[in-house]
């Protein structure tokens, strides 16, 4: 009988702790690795690890271009640790495939689209009003702050400060926490959702600031499939060759708030630091990603460059 199976699953859990150690995050990867694992298992291989091998398992997942190449590379790393253990290892080609440099158009809603998101958002379960409640207010809190899905399921109660209106993110992409704070409408919905939230869950002990019907903590994997049908419902979904997902309300809230500032009259390169920090970006190149040129932010933009007797200023 191989062992080649097992001793793969040994030192995926050991190569998943060293890199945990080191200080990465490491849960997208190791979800990659152990379900490499169960393949390998389930396969009943022999061993070695070859590029074959892997490229039959990536490309059997039914997933994007990039994931693929993402998922590649990962068990590229992981097998030149590997090799250390195991000679017969193969090199795998980091070429085989290429990462497309594309980036697919994002959904920007109007502001009648998020209001109808909104609206069935808080109609979604007719039956569990305090279901709609919560999913009304937390796709409201990532419209109106830029917050990523995973920040907003990782909230905490201790995290958000109903008196000054301020929210304290930890562990984000980038590992560091930062403030943010909310605008006056958007604490008056939070403060709204907590007093629901005590009736429904009196006896609730968990830490988390948005809870489930069981009174848990909402996790991604729960929030993205309501999310989902919320947006069916919202009629979002019709004759769109992209789904809307919770992060375009990120890439919405950084094309509003340039709009917004430009309206204003306001030095928007001078600004851009501050809408930087306020994502919990290191360099202002990856706030870049997210601005799209929407027809209203280009017009204003124009007028600022060229509308003093056609010359720039």
């Amino acid at each position: 009988m191989s062992t080649f199976a097992p001793r793969l699953v040994h030192h995926i859990n050991q190569y998943v702790q060293l890199r945990r150690a080191l200080g990465y995050t490491f849960e997208t990867q190791a979800a990659t690795l152990h379900a490499f694992s169960r393949f390998v298992t389930r396969r009943k291989e022999p061993g070695p690890l070859t590029q074959q091998l892997v490229l039959t398992f990536v490309l059997g997942c039914r997933v994007t271009p990039n994931v693929r190449q993402r998922r590649y590379a990962t068990l590229k790393n992981f097998a030149d640790y590997f090799a250390v253990f195991d000679p017969q290892t193969a090199v795998l080609d980091p070429r085989v495939l290429p990462r497309s440099r594309a980036i697919k158009p994002v959904r920007l809603l109007d502001e009648s689209e998020l209001g109808r998101l909104l609206a069935a958002a808080r109609d979604i379960s007719p039956r569990r009003p305090m279901r709609g409640l919560t999913l009304y207010t937390m796709i409201g809190l990532l419209a109106s702050t830029g917050l990523r899905s995973g920040e907003l399921t990782r909230l905490d109660r201790q995290d958000v400060d109903l008196e000054r209106g301020v929210l304290r993110i930890h562990r984000t992409k980038f590992r560091k926490d930062r403030l943010v704070p909310v605008h006056a409408t958007t604490l008056d919905v939070l403060r709204t959702y907590v007093r629901a939230r005590e009736r429904a869950y009196s006896r609730s002990t968990s830490p988390a600031f948005f809870l489930s019907l069981r009174g848990n903590r909402w996790s991604c994997g729960g929030f993205h499939p309501a999310f989902r049908q919320a947006c069916t419902k919202a009629g979002l979904d019709h004759g769109i060759p992209r789904a809307l997902r919770p992060h375009h309300l990120r890439h919405r809230f950084a094309v509003t708030r340039l709009v917004t500032w430009y309206r204003e009259g306001a030095n928007v390169q001078a600004r851009l630091p501050l809408l930087a920090t306020y994502l919990g970006h290191a360099c202002y190149s990856d706030t870049a990603y997210y601005i799209t040129g929407t027809s209203d932010l280009l017009g204003l933009a124009a007028d600022r460059a060229f509308g003093c007797e056609g010359g720039a200023r």
